[in-house]
């Protein structure tokens, strides 16, 4: 046991393995966040669509799989933020040459931002959990409906009222177009780390990655911006 142990540290402590950590653990949450984005733009499909996902989300494995799931990317986050944090300041610590601040100054912008980027996105996610997961400061917890005969949470009428308020709305909005840096850099990133990325497919990975953060950005914000702006359900 100790030596499977003394290997898993020795790989955390290599610069390759934090970057492989980092690497599939931003795979499982661009997953996610593809996921949960289709889930969430179910509310153009009805009110009976996306309350059929919340339910079945709730439901799933006796109630137990939602939680696994939330312990799971809680992790990956956790792990993808310490490793990612450790080799930025090894990064920095490395840079003593000109050649090395040469290339500092040449990284892209989102490059530049990525820690502060990935905290303030942390920070989206407690409040969010907060906001519609653990309901701290609102009655979204009571709204109820019927679905073939069953009482269940009403997620529609949730993410209506949620999204009626100016201050959600404002730091969603900013905290996808956090999002989009983060995702625009970490998607070219992870197939170099993952050793899929060549020198002449690096380009093309890029505007990959570009393409699939303004998805992920147009997808997610159109649900606020209808809501509070066109009064969608209201």
């Amino acid at each position: 046991m100790s030596a499977v142990f003394d290997s898993l540290s020795r790989f955390y402590a290599s610069s390759i393995g934090k970057k492989i950590l980092v690497a599939l653990t931003g795979l499982i949450l661009f997953g996610f966040v593809v996921g949960h984005m289709i889930g969430n733009l179910l509310i153009f499909v009805g009110r009976d669509a996306i309350n059929e996902y919340g339910h079945m989300l709730q439901t799933m494995l006796h109630g137990t799989g939602v939680w696994l799931a939330r312990l799971g990317l809680l992790l990956a986050v956790l792990i993808h933020i310490v490793a990612t944090i450790s080799l930025t300041r090894a990064n920095r610590a490395a840079r003593t040459s000109a050649y090395a601040q040469h290339k500092a100054q040449v990284c892209s912008p989102s490059s530049r931002i990525m820690i502060w980027s990935g905290l303030t996105i942390l920070a989206f996610i407690v409040y969010h959990l907060l906001h519609f997961t653990i309901h701290a400061g609102n009655d979204y917890g009571t709204y109820k409906t019927t679905l073939e005969g069953h009482t269940v949470h009403d997620v529609y009428r949730m993410v209506i009222a949620g999204f009626s308020w100016f201050p959600a709305v404002a730091f969603y909005i900013i905290a996808m177009v956090l999002l989009t840096s983060h995702l625009s850099h970490g998607f070219s990133s992870l197939f170099q780390t993952l050793g899929i990325s060549t020198d002449k497919s690096e380009p093309l990975f890029k505007k990959l990655g570009y393409l699939f953060a303004l998805l992920i950005l147009i997808g997610n914000c159109s649900i606020p911006v209808a809501i509070y702006f066109f009064h969608y359900g209201r």
